[in-house]
């Protein structure tokens, strides 16, 4: 029996919503909170044949500044990729999310923890789009599904995995919270 003391080594992913008016890659409404099921939607929402994506030019400036606030190196060239998977409430069946060269790269923050600062790195950051929302009614034998959250702008945040306790986790939370 070996007496090795076990460390933890925690990464986090932070998915996070972008306070923009519109999806995206569309034009339509990016807050469904009071709206009807189904109501925001639109042919590139929905994925119908022959649309094409516009990129949503205020969730790229929010990413920017997010990626200042990190200490991070902004890509001069970013693409988007598919990511292919089969959920009922993504009704293209991918997702358009930047796998391979994403918008914020390497990059840092500092948290003070015991009263000394500790840098915890940014592996990257990048944009994708949400899925919708299922619902599953109480005794029902079904879902329902409300495509309105589909096309919702994100950015992904992905933390190296510098953290090794409870409370290095939650402060670089806080941290993050507070950029």
């Amino acid at each position: 029996m070996s007496n090795k003391k076990y460390i933890p080594t925690i990464g986090i992913e932070i998915h996070t919503q972008l306070a923009t008016k519109s999806k995206m890659f569309c034009g339509c409404d990016n807050d469904s909170r009071n709206s009807e099921p189904n109501t925001n939607v639109c042919p590139v929402c929905l994925a119908y044949p022959g649309t094409l994506p516009t990129i949503n030019a205020r969730a790229v400036d929010l990413a920017i500044k997010l990626g200042q606030g990190l200490n991070a190196k902004i890509a001069e060239h970013t693409s988007f990729d598919r990511k292919n998977y089969f959920y009922p409430d993504s009704p293209k069946g991918y997702q358009i999310t930047q796998m391979d060269e994403p918008i914020i790269q390497a990059g840092h923050i500092e948290i003070l923890v015991g009263g000394e600062f500790k840098k915890i790195g940014i592996h990257h950051a990048h944009l994708e789009e949400d899925a919708g929302k299922l619902t599953h009614p109480e005794g029902a034998t079904y879902s329902l599904v409300d495509y309105n959250r589909a096309g919702t702008p994100l950015v992904e945040i992905v933390s190296e995995p510098d953290m090794h306790t409870p409370e290095e986790a939650r402060r670089y939370l806080q941290e993050i919270y507070n950029i």
